[in-house]
């Protein structure tokens, strides 16, 4: 969390593999991500997947439901034809969506369910890695609920990671294990939500 313009977002496409740093270095499983190359960094950014605040803005509104959640296995040549529509149909199910539905457009979800199939989508080629950024600000309480309720679902039974960019601390603190304090691109400070309370942790160097 940090104030707009403090790199939040900068940081999660350099995570991502989108963008390239200035400084610094990012490690997963022990090897820099900017030594990745060709294939490999491919893989490794299949593996890391974004989701963004406008799902309206981020699904093709041309494309039905199983157009936006196969297109990644399109792209990287991922099954058949028909194991890709098996493939929607299971992660439909997973997101709690009816796989009837994979017929109709993203502008005949609401918002909620938007997000829902954002995450399907997401999840097509199997990632180890969510990254939110601001993907609950336009949803109401209720939706919001469901689908940090859907979230926690998913990592207990497939053992993923979330990155959540956000401004709204509430929701940090119900949502995250560790919060990290950014301010003009560098971490302020780190804190653990405990109870109600947002406890200070030690920034490594």
């Amino acid at each position: 969390m940090g104030p707009s313009g403090c790199g939040k977002s900068t940081l999660a496409r350099c995570i991502a593999g989108l963008d390239t740093l200035d400084a610094g270095d990012i490690r997963c499983d022990g090897r820099f991500v900017s030594d990745r190359r060709g294939r490999d960094r491919q893989r490794y950014r299949n593996q890391v997947q974004l989701i963004f605040q406008d799902s309206a803005a981020a699904l093709n509104p041309r494309f039905t439901a199983l157009d936006v959640i196969t297109e990644p296995m399109v792209v990287q040549g991922v099954g058949t034809g028909g194991e890709r529509r098996s493939r929607a149909i299971e992660l439909m199910h997973l997101v709690g969506l009816d796989a009837e539905r994979l017929h109709m457009h993203p502008n005949e979800f609401s918002g909620g369910e938007r997000q829902r199939l954002a995450i399907a989508r997401a999840l097509s080629l199997s990632p180890r890695v969510l990254i939110f950024d601001e993907a609950f600000s336009g949803l109401d309480i209720d939706a919001r609920r469901r689908l940090i309720g859907l979230l926690h679902d998913l990592q207990a039974t497939h053992g993923l990671t979330y990155l959540c960019i956000s401004h709204d601390r509430d929701l940090l603190a119900e949502f995250a294990s560790e919060i990290v304090v950014m301010h003009e691109g560098h971490v302020e400070r780190s804190v653990v939500p405990v109870d109600d309370a947002l406890v200070p942790m030690r920034v490594p160097a």
